[in-house]
């Protein structure tokens, strides 16, 4: 075998093995992970707005990009259907902050006017988040918490 082929061949198999390793460092990035998800509705009383917060931690090795969150009732056509990442992007985004090397604490909070909350279905509700990490990986937890509207 001439020198230039074995060059040639030595170089390609480096190129691979790199690639390889490389393609293997990220698959091994897990999806990120929602742990400790707590969900609070408070009815308007009288003057005085509800508000409606749900609260996660998100761990992710590469990062949080962001969380989107979806309050929706047990009784509606989601609960067939439930909500697809794609349309959970559309959602609104919870507020974020550090809380170890890994992981962010998010908060997302909304008032509830009681014009709105005389309107909203009686009974179970649900929490979706999608979890989106710095590297693109994401996690859809079309049930992250229930809270109750009395």
């Amino acid at each position: 075998m001439s020198r230039r082929i074995a060059l040639s061949v030595v170089a390609g198999a480096v190129v691979l093995a790199g690639a390889g390793a490389f393609a293997l460092a990220h698959a091994a990035d897990p999806a990120p992970a929602l742990t400790h998800s707590t969900a609070r509705y408070t009815a308007p009383d009288g003057a005085r707005d509800g508000s409606f917060t749900f609260s996660t931690q998100v761990e992710a090795s590469s990062g949080v990009k962001s969380l989107k969150v979806l309050a929706w009732p047990e009784k509606s056509g989601l609960a067939k259907k439930q909500p697809t990442a794609g349309e959970m992007r559309q959602a609104e985004s919870a507020r974020c902050t550090p809380a170890g090397a890994d992981t962010v604490r998010c908060v997302y909070t909304v008032t509830v006017p009681a014009a709105d909350a005389a309107s909203f279905p009686r009974g179970s509700w649900h929490v979706a988040a999608l979890a989106t990490a710095d590297d693109g990986t994401t996690t859809l937890d079309t049930e992250a918490v229930d809270f109750t509207v009395g």
